[in-house]
């Protein structure tokens, strides 16, 4: 039997990003960043939601750019620092010891940490309630090479140790039980 419960938030496990933004040093902030995703695949576009009393909001709203960091386990403590710590308080960088690094395309720095990094301009800020949906193009990726297989070329995803999000808490992810198509795929 099931429960009904009222309508909320619980598509639960979320990656837990860093998302860093402005244009010069001075301005540089990091966010944390759950509510995140893919909306398409040709063309590449992506999605941030982000309160408007947010430190970052402003500079993110005035830039129209940003990068998604993807987090690790060795990144976690920083992570959770940088979405309980406001950029108003804090250069984010300094305190956590994360590296700020010049991006390819935007003017939003990347994190160097980071194993991989999605530089994105924001095409269209929507206002939905208690969050405004930042729906941006992806117009760069940068991987780090220790993650990927030399093989395949491919992103090695269990390799770089990726931190998710579930209702409040973290978590490292799991093992890999299938490959998309393996339920119908052929026995040799």
């Amino acid at each position: 039997m099931k429960q009904s419960w009222k309508p909320g938030t619980t598509i639960y496990p979320l990656p837990a990003v860093l998302v860093s933004c402005g244009n010069t040093p001075e301005e540089y902030n990091l966010i944390t960043v759950s509510w995140v995703g893919t909306l398409c695949t040709n063309p590449p576009m992506c999605y941030i939601s982000v309160r408007p009393e947010r430190h970052s909001y402003e500079i993110l709203r005035k830039n129209m750019e940003f990068v998604i960091n993807l987090t690790t386990v060795q990144m976690a403590k920083a992570t959770d620092w940088c979405g309980v710590s406001s950029g108003k308080n804090y250069n984010k960088f300094e305190k956590t010891g994360l590296t700020p690094k010049t991006a390819q395309i935007v003017k939003a720095p990347y994190v160097e940490e980071s194993p991989l990094c999605i530089e994105c301009k924001v095409r269209e800020i929507i206002s939905l309630g208690s969050h405004d949906m930042f729906i941006s193009d992806v117009v760069n990726i940068l991987a780090d090479d220790k993650y990927i297989n030399p093989k395949t070329g491919a992103f090695d995803m269990q390799k770089a140790d990726l931190l998710v999000y579930s209702h409040g808490h973290y978590y490292e992810t799991g093992k890999e039980i299938g490959k998309f198509g393996w339920s119908v795929q052929k026995k040799k």
